[in-house]
């Protein structure tokens, strides 16, 4: 089988396992999808890994989104030309963001922005430091988590446009809450909830006379949002993919690429069986099932603790201590933040170690 790893024997679980020509695959497939790399600016809180951002540069990415500091400093050091850091950073975090921009000038950073007053104190500090920073303007189009509503956001524009330091780069939407599993469903609550920042969009084009940028959509839309002109995308899950989106999203040209591995460390009774993978090693913020064994696809998770994940099986005869399990996790992104490295597989066999550079939540700044 593709995920089989013939020296794994020689490895301690539970740890993560990246198989480099999947991720290439992915990556390539998500080029292909939108057909103009210039639209494509993947999000990097799934992976969080330099190295894995560098195989999306060789291939041409130059665009990047981020979640924490920590990442936005990951991607400068190794050379990103463009990252938006897709948070409002407030209180110490926009002196934190504002020096990675100075240590890392060769990259030209963005963060967003939903409110008046955040935008003056992200002024007032990028203006003290004699810096200018670009901001995207952060709309809630129905996730309502953060953001600013299309039909409110004009003043708060062209306010931007007034404040020192500050230069207004274009309109960020996530539809994070969009995520039916009927691609037809899905697009129409899409297509509906963008509705309001095309009118945006075109508002400010005729006010101001030239064309802004927009930034749009995670894993389950960004294929509907790579139809639209000026739209960058900003899928994340796709370079690992997970057992929720392979359910959900079988359509997707994309494969799971990162897998946890445990071992069987108790055979419990006939039909139960104990392996390493507690809630320290894939995420557990979701009900069970929180992973699927492709090598057990059989087993049922009885309950979960810290170290341990108890499964109910068949016949826990066809086990023995010891034996490896291979898992796609539930949720990728959270499972890749609980490892400090990850084992890297090509050709089936570990050859190597990534580390998950932007797991702390500070590297340096």
């Amino acid at each position: 089988m593709w995920y089989n790893i013939t020296n794994i024997e020689t490895f301690d679980s539970p740890a993560l396992v990246v198989y480099k020509e999947r991720v290439m695959k992915n990556i390539r497939s998500l080029i292909s999808t939108v057909k103009d790399v210039s639209r494509v600016r993947p999000h990097v809180k799934t992976n969080k890994m330099a190295d894995v951002c560098s195989l999306m540069m060789r291939e041409g990415i130059t665009k990047f989104k981020c979640a924490t500091i920590a990442e936005a400093e990951m991607l400068g050091s190794i050379g990103a030309k463009d990252v938006l850091l897709a948070y409002q950073p407030v209180g110490p975090k926009i002196t934190r963001f504002l020096n990675v921009a100075r240590q890392f000038s060769q990259t030209k950073f963005s963060c967003l922005v939903d409110s008046v007053q955040a935008a003056e104190e992200i002024s007032h500090v990028v203006n003290v430091s004699a810096h200018q920073l670009n901001v995207f303007v952060d709309l809630n189009i129905g996730q309502n988590r953060t953001g600013i509503l299309p039909e409110n956001a004009m003043p708060l524009i062209e306010h931007v446009r007034t404040l020192p330091g500050l230069q207004f780069a274009g309109l960020h939407a996530y539809d994070g809450h969009i995520a039916d599993a009927v691609a037809a469903v899905r697009t129409k609550r899409c297509e509906d909830a963008f509705h309001s920042v095309t009118e945006l969009s075109q508002s400010i084009e005729q006010k101001h006379g030239h064309p802004i940028t927009m930034i749009a959509g995670g894993s389950p839309t960004y294929a509907i949002h790579a139809k639209r002109n000026r739209v960058e995308v900003s899928p994340g899950t796709f370079v690992f993919w997970d057992w929720s989106y392979q359910t959900m999203m079988p359509e997707e040209p994309y494969e799971p690429a990162a897998l946890v591995i445990t071992r069987v460390v108790s055979i419990v009774d006939g039909r139960t069986i104990t392996v390493d993978l507690g809630h320290k090693s894939v995420a557990a913020e979701n009900p069970q099932p929180r992973v699927y064994f492709l090598n057990a696809p059989e087993a049922i998770p009885k309950s979960h603790s810290e170290e341990h994940l108890v499964l109910i099986v068949p016949d826990s005869s066809k086990f023995q201590i010891g034996n490896v399990l291979y898992g796609v996790p539930h949720h990728i992104c959270p499972t890749v933040a609980l490892y400090e490295r990850a084992l890297v597989a090509e050709q089936n066999n570990i050859t190597g170690e990534w580390n998950v550079t932007a797991r702390d939540k500070k590297v340096s700044f």
